[in-house]
């Protein structure tokens, strides 16, 4: 496994994807969904998470 540095949605993006490769399709969920969070471009952001299959996961308390 890579390491990565998240700096960027890009960063994420990368890591969702390699998560997705590896078989653990719930942590490559939650990267991408910080990864379109990070991105400003609304159209793009919703690109980013069409791309991983379910709804979000995130818990909001």
């Amino acid at each position: 496994m890579a390491l990565f540095t998240f700096n960027r949605a890009a960063d994420y993006l990368d890591a969702a994807r390699e998560m997705a490769d590896t078989g653990r399709p719930t942590l490559a969920r939650l990267l991408a969904e910080e990864a379109a969070d990070r991105t400003p471009d609304s159209e793009e952001a919703a690109r980013i998470r069409a791309e991983f299959t379910g709804g979000s996961l995130r818990r909001e308390d």
